[in-house]
């Protein structure tokens, strides 16, 4: 699974914020150890055939469930059944039926065999049912905003903006909310599924479509089989009027489900796939498992993306245009996220919530390996950076062990510390033990688990298998331990010597050990030494210099997952840039140069040599950074802003400089700002409007009509939010959603932007507009896990949100008949109760 994490502006005006925010602790309740649920049941086939009542919601199943004990023998069946009627149970032997006894109760159905029936004696269970999704009680999480298992969407049609839809997401328990099943990710079956639907309506399941039937009514019957067992949180079903774009990897069918609007965009959007199971087929040494692959898209979904075995699932942010696309595919690293869970999650599948790391973080990882493939690796250092940054500055994450037996909601370990902190720790292991060793420990992995289960400690003696390496020591503070290195250091000159001793100090409750990288710049140039620190408070390594060093840059490469405290001259700044290969540290001294760059030479040359990088991302930092209504950098830099502006071959690197450019209130720059409106990419385009916007608001105000912000960044929207709130431009409402939705925290940073937001957050409430209302609790619901576990901000919110409702409400008295208002109503309820 992806799961969406909010960290732009708005978390930053929250965490960063100057008002005074109590704390809570954690209470001193104990949590219970979560041990791998104990199985006594091994589910072998299970059929199903079902049909949806659209109306109601609901669906019409009858199963064959095939399985037997798993070692002790029994007379009794136990699944897990949310929110059902069961209509029937009986015993099936070879199509011969006989009612059975159960009993059904808290989602739970027991059933009374026929008799005690010994390891590996298999029998067959009927069962007739009605599959409720609204009555489910479970509720949703932080990382899954809902667990009612089978959505159906729009499904009386009665959004005109919207199609109807119906998909399921299993992970972590729902499954069981629209099947009797076992619904722990350590059982594993073989499926079949019969769907009827109306023929209007494609369907996507697991596994190959077997057969397609005719039905009387306009229906059909599809019949999709999986003949490899995976486990029940995957099965998957979708159903809607979805345009199929085919594609294959070598003999093997790849299938793009996508919305017809967005059909012409399909291969741009989905269509680095092949190469995707192609390269981690090799990488691996493992070829894709699977008979097909197939990617869907589903509206109003409760996370980011899910793996279902070989019909993988998107939210809808994935449907984009050729303006965002050119720009950049902002969910191809989500693409080979689920793509790589086939192998890490699906084929291997971790056999208990408290050891997801053996699923999300080798996901989290593929991304940077792609990145890496495919872009340099610049691109894979720049996104993993951004990444493990998340979950450093993070402080509530400090304490969570990676494997987690204490978790009090099993949901709770899809976070930063599982995804992204898990991520840079497998880098970590990959720079430990080479290549080589490292991918093989993978495939072995792979191959001695295929079709089963695991966890970390069985992924650590794969690794030591193929390594011959003892990794306790790694595991044990990476994976079984929380926390990271908090470093310091200093560094004094011998001249009689000619030696530089450095002292790296950690400051953290618990020191770890870790091999280091550690540039010396001597007479200006880095000399690398590899060093290894001990778990203690403080290290001492010596080496030699003709001098004293101009600089010390520790964890020079950027492996070692570690929050590093520094001060550094502008002018080691300038010597770390222009001496550095490495992403992370060129990165880190752009940023180390922010407040001093435009009163310090080093500074403004460090500026102009990012501008003149190879690598985009570092020309687009500087290009954030510059402000050329200072004088020595406008001297200095001007010429270079305005070629890129004009002749970048990246969008976003184009639409940066004119950002800087608009920063003069300069009309000489008119000409780029309205060439720039012609542009596909909606980021040139946006920002040639915040150009022009500031030289002239009331030509901007007409200008936004006509562009696409779907996708475009919190920085620009917040440029055009005052525009298209005092002009009141209907067609932007939903453009805004997700940024007014947090104008509390805003109003901290910035007063002016502050009261432009809540203005649109009232005219948002005081509308008739769905979109943008869902846009608001959407992105409050996402961002909930990442906000302060604080009554002061939970209440803030909720005033916010009920101040909202009141305003819906008056809508609803004033327009009855209105065919949105009720659910736009009932998603602001639905927002407040999650946080209460």
């Amino acid at each position: 699974m992806k799961k969406i994490f909010i960290a732009a502006l708005f978390l930053g005006a929250i965490f960063n914020s100057n008002v005074a925010f109590a704390q809570t602790e954690t209470s001193g309740r104990n949590v219970p150890y979560r041990a791998t649920h104990t199985k006594t049941t091994e589910l072998k086939h299970t059929k199903l055939k079902v049909n949806f009542d659209y109306q109601k919601e609901q669906m019409n199943g009858e199963e064959w469930l095939t399985a037997s004990p798993f070692f002790y023998a029994t007379n009794e069946l136990v699944l897990d059944a949310k929110g059902m009627l069961i209509h029937e149970v009986a015993l099936d032997k070879n199509g011969s039926k006989s009612p059975l006894k159960f009993d059904y109760k808290n989602d739970e159905l027991k059933i009374t065999l026929d008799k005690t029936y010994q390891k590996n004696q298999d029998y067959t269970v009927y069962i007739k049912y009605t599959a409720r999704p609204n009555e489910v009680k479970q509720e949703g999480s932080k990382a899954i905003s809902d667990a009612k298992g089978l959505y159906f969407i729009n499904a009386q049609g009665k959004d005109p903006d919207k199609p109807t839809q119906i998909w399921t997401q299993g992970e972590t328990e729902s499954s069981s909310a629209w099947f009797p099943t076992i619904d722990k990710s350590n059982q594993k079956t073989t499926q079949e599924i019969y769907m009827t639907v109306p023929d209007k309506y494609v369907t996507l399941s697991n596994g190959i479509l077997k057969d397609s039937q005719k039905e009387s009514g306009n229906m059909r019957t599809d019949h999709w089989v999986m003949d490899k067992r995976h486990s029940t949180y995957l099965f998957f079903m979708g159903v809607g009027e979805y345009a199929i774009v085919k594609d294959k990897w070598r003999n093997i069918p790849v299938d793009y489900y996508i919305e017809k609007e967005y059909e012409p965009y399909a291969k741009q959007i989905y269509g680095n796939t092949p190469e995707m199971i192609e390269f981690f087929s090799k990488k691996l040494g493992y070829d894709y498992p699977w008979a097909k692959y197939a990617q869907i898209s589903g509206r109003d979904y409760v996370s980011g993306a899910m793996e279902n075995t070989t019909a993988t699932l998107h939210g809808s942010d994935i449907l984009q245009k050729p303006g965002q696309l050119i720009d950049e595919n902002k969910w191809e690293d989500t693409i080979a996220h689920e793509l790589f869970h086939h192998w890490f999650g699906d084929l291997v599948t971790a056999e208990s919530w408290s050891n997801l790391t053996v699923n999300e973080s080798f996901a989290n990882y593929s991304e940077y390996l792609w990145n890496e493939y495919k872009y340099g690796k610049d691109q894979a250092d720049y996104h993993q950076m951004e990444d493990v940054n998340h979950y450093i500055h993070n402080p509530a994450d400090f304490k969570k062990n990676l494997v987690r037996f204490d978790y009090a909601s099993r949901e709770d370990v899809f976070d930063l510390v599982t995804y992204q902190k898990g991520g840079g720790i497998l880098h970590m292991l990959r720079n430990y033990l080479g290549d080589d060793a490292f991918f093989a420990g993978m495939n072995d992995y792979l191959k001695t688990y295929e079709y089963g289960n695991a966890e970390a400690h069985q992924l650590r003696l794969a690794f030591e298998k193929v390594s011959g390496k003892d990794l306790n020591w790694f595991f044990n503070q990476w994976y079984f331990g929380s926390g990271h290195p908090k470093l310091s250091y200093t560094s004094t000159y011998e001249p009689v010597k000619k030696q530089v001793t450095v002292v790296i100090n950690q400051s953290q409750d618990q020191p770890f050990e870790f091999p280091l990288t550690i540039d010396v710049y001597d007479s200006g140039k880095p000399i690398r030494k590899q060093v290894w620190v001990d778990a203690k408070a403080k290290n001492t390594f010596t080496f030699d210099s003709s001098k004293t060093p101009d600089l010390i840059n520790i964890n020079a490469d950027g492996i070692l997952v570690a929050d590093i405290t520094e001060t550094k001259t502008p002018e080691q700044s300038f010597l770390q840039f222009t001496g550095s290969k490495e992403y992370k540290s060129k990165s880190i001294a752009l940023s180390n140069i922010k407040e001093e760059a435009g009163k310090n030479p080093a500074g403004i040359k460090l500026l102009a040599a990012a501008l003149k990088d190879p690598f985009f991302r570092i020309r687009e930092q500087a290009l954030e950074q510059i402000d050329l209504t200072i004088p020595d950098q406008a001297k200095a830099l001007t010429v270079e802003v305005e070629k890129l502006a004009s002749n970048d071959p990246k969008t976003l690197v184009q639409a940066a400089a004119i950002s800087a450019l608009a920063k003069t209130k300069n009309a000489k720059y008119s000409s780029i700002y309205e060439k720039g409106l012609n542009a596909v990419s909606n980021a040139v385009k946006g920002s040639s409007l915040a150009g022009i916007a500031e030289l002239d608001p009331s030509k901007a105000a007409t200008s936004i009509e006509n562009i696409d912000l779907n996708g475009a960044s919190d920085d620009l929207i917040s440029k055009l939010l005052p525009i298209i709130v005092k002009n009141k431009i209907e067609k932007q409402m939903p453009a805004i959603g997700t940024t007014v939705a947090f104008y509390p925290f805003i109003k901290f940073q910035d007063p002016t932007l502050g009261k432009s937001a809540e203005e649109g957050y009232n005219w948002i409430m005081s509308s008739d507009n769905l979109k943008a209302t869902e846009k608001v609790t959407k992105v409050l619901v996402q961002a909930k896990s990442q906000m302060p576990d604080n009554p002061q901000v939970k209440m803030m919110i909720v005033q916010m949100l009920k101040d909202g409702l009141n305003k819906k409400m008056e809508v609803l008295k004033n327009n009855p008949n209105s065919p949105t208002i009720n659910q736009q109503i009932n998603a602001i309820n639905k927002t407040i109760e999650a946080f209460k």
